[in-house]
């Protein structure tokens, strides 16, 4: 069964070039993981002038989604960035999730 991952950001206004670059480097990096079908972002700016960033990836299934995730702590480690302090650095949150498609009968 496929698996979507959501992620959803509040980017302050000057913290948005950056998290831009992190961003697209993630998106390239996932869509060279087996397993990976496709992706998708979205944005739009919130009451408080924050930036709102949706970003939605779709993999074939669970095993495959764990395996990408261990690939994507590997590769973290190896080019030494710790995704903790850069949300914490530029004030940015997220909420994250783990869907699955509903079926729907028309």
């Amino acid at each position: 069964m496929k698996q979507i991952f959501i992620d959803k950001f509040s980017i302050p206004k000057d913290a948005y070039e950056e998290f831009v670059q992190r961003m697209n480097y993630n998106r390239n990096f996932l869509r060279t993981l087996p397993g990976f079908l496709e992706d998708s972002a979205y944005e739009r700016i919130d009451e408080s002038g924050n930036i709102i960033v949706i970003t939605v990836a779709i993999w074939e299934n669970l095993e495959v989604l764990n395996k990408a995730k261990e690939a994507v702590q590997a590769e973290y480690k190896r080019i030494e960035f710790n995704p903790e302090e850069f949300l914490n650095r530029l004030k940015i949150t997220m909420d994250r999730g783990i869907y699955k498609e509903i079926s729907i009968n028309l």
